[in-house]
C-alpha cells in the first residue's frame, strides 16, 4: 500500500465513523483531499479532547483560533509532505483556505484572512525556531501524526487510533499555551 493510499484509506475510515457518505473505493479519494480532511479531523479533536471552546474564544480571545489553525496546518504538513515522494506535491497555497473554511464555517472573509494570516505567522515561526522546545514540539507531533496513520491503516500497529486522540488534545493545548497573551 503506498502512502497516499493509506492517506486515502485513512480519510474514507474517519469520513465514515463520522457518519458521512464514504466510498469503499480508495480511487475516489484525493490524497491531498485526504490530508486536508485528516488535518481537520486530527484538529477538531484535538479541541474536544482538550476541552476548548472556539465560539468562545472567538468572542474572547479571537487570536486562539490562528493557533488552531496553526496546529492544523503542522498536521497538515506532516501528513501532505510523505506524497513528495510519491510524485503529489502538497498545495501550501490552498491548505490553509481550506482548513480555515472547514474549522470556521460561518465565520466572514475578514475573519478567515486575520485567522490565516495569523496562523501563517505562527507556522513560519515554530518551523523556522531552533529553541529546543520547538524542535521537540514538531518533531513530537510529527510522530504522532504518523502514529495516527500507521494505527488506521495497520491491523498490526501496536496500538489504536483512539489511544492517540487524547496526545492530539494535549499537543494542542501546548501549542495554546504558547501563544496565550494575558
Amino acid at each position: 500500500m503506498t502512502y497516499a493510499q493509506r492517506l486515502s484509506l485513512l480519510h474514507a475510515t474517519c469520513l465514515a465513523e463520522a457518519g458521512g457518505n464514504a466510498s469503499a473505493d480508495l480511487n475516489d479519494y484525493d490524497p491531498l483531499e485526504a490530508a486536508n480532511y485528516l488535518a481537520c479531523y486530527l484538529t477538531f479533536t484535538a479541541i474536544r479532547q482538550a476541552g476548548r471552546s472556539p465560539a468562545d474564544e472567538r468572542r474572547d480571545h479571537f487570536d486562539m483560533l490562528s493557533v488552531y489553525q496553526t496546529y492544523a496546518m503542522l498536521i497538515y504538513a506532516y501528513l501532505a509532505l510523505p506524497l513528495g515522494n510519491e510524485g503529489i506535491t502538497p498545495d501550501v497555497e490552498g491548505a490553509p483556505v481550506v482548513i480555515a473554511k472547514t474549522l470556521f464555517a460561518g465565520l466572514s472573509d475578514e475573519e478567515w484572512v486575520e485567522i490565516i494570516d495569523a496562523g501563517s505567522r505562527k507556522f513560519d515561526l515554530i518551523a523556522e525556531a531552533e529553541q529546543e522546545h520547538w524542535v521537540d514540539y514538531r518533531q513530537d507531533l510529527d510522530k504522532l501524526t504518523v502514529a495516527f496513520v500507521v494505527a488506521g491503516t495497520d491491523e498490526n500497529a501496536p496500538f489504536e487510533r483512539s489511544e492517540l486522540m487524547p496526545v492530539f488534545g494535549s499537543q494542542l493545548s501546548a501549542l495554546c499555551e504558547a501563544f496565550v497573551l494575558d
